[in-house]
């Protein structure tokens, strides 16, 4: 429609018919522009500075760079806001899928996602939200606290600088509540719990939800099963 927000697309995958295929039907849709598409992390990186796309659809396993390398220096590289990014993932548990979260991932796309849900992700990260569920990126985490893994150790955040009510927030964010739900078990108002959120997340140096999802866990505000 005239006068509406375009959301900008880059399509990251080294498998020529997913690439393609995404980007193909990005292309398509309502208010989407895919403006590049890169076959390894390092033509991601170059990209991303060049063409500064709303939301990247990020592969995870590709040669020359990974997509975690990738994320991660998008993320520091960034002029103005960071990109939002959607890893693209088989969802077997691969073992670099928490890296993407703490990389600062958005959330995670199934590849044999149907295309009407593919459209509706990228809408819905382009706006903010997490591709999933809080519950399903609680899960993931779950898989890799305590599990050795490849990528090294990032320093944990202190939560001293944390108010009470931010650090009980935190806490609910990390059971995989939604902000609408914390605010109806705190009875005060969503923009409230947002306002609170995003002073979290910026004394925390985190970038989106799902990373204060890890925190959570990393810190002890949450363990495995304190959500059951």
């Amino acid at each position: 429609m005239s006068g509406s927000p375009t959301t900008t697309v880059l399509v990251v995958d080294d498998e020529v018919l997913i690439r393609v295929g995404l980007a193909t039907l990005m292309r398509a849709a309502p208010g989407l522009d895919v403006v590049g598409e890169a076959a390894d992390g390092r033509e991601a990186v170059a990209l991303a500075a060049e063409r500064r796309p709303d939301v990247i659809l990020m592969d995870i396993r590709m040669p020359v760079m990974d997509g975690i390398t990738a994320i991660e220096r998008i993320m520091a590289a960034a002029a103005g806001p960071q990109p939002r990014v959607i890893v693209l993932t088989t969802f077997d548990l691969d073992e670099y899928v928490y890296a993407a979260l703490r990389a600062g991932a958005s959330g995670f796309l199934l590849k044999e996602t149907e295309p009407r849900q593919v459209i509706a992700a990228v809408h819905s990260v382009a706006a903010g939200d997490m591709l999933f569920a809080p519950s399903v990126t609680r899960r993931l985490v779950e898989a890799y606290v305590g599990k050795p893994r490849r990528v090294a150790p990032r320093a944990i955040p202190n939560l001293t600088q944390l108010t009470p009510r931010e650090l009980e927030i935190l806490q609910l964010v990390g059971t995989g509540r939604t902000n609408t739900e914390i605010a109806g078990d705190l009875t005060v108002s969503e923009a409230t719990i947002k306002t609170h959120l995003n002073r979290t997340m910026t004394k925390l140096g985190l970038t989106s939800r799902a990373q204060a999802v890890v925190v959570a866990y990393e810190t002890g505000l949450v363990t495995p099963r304190s959500q059951d």
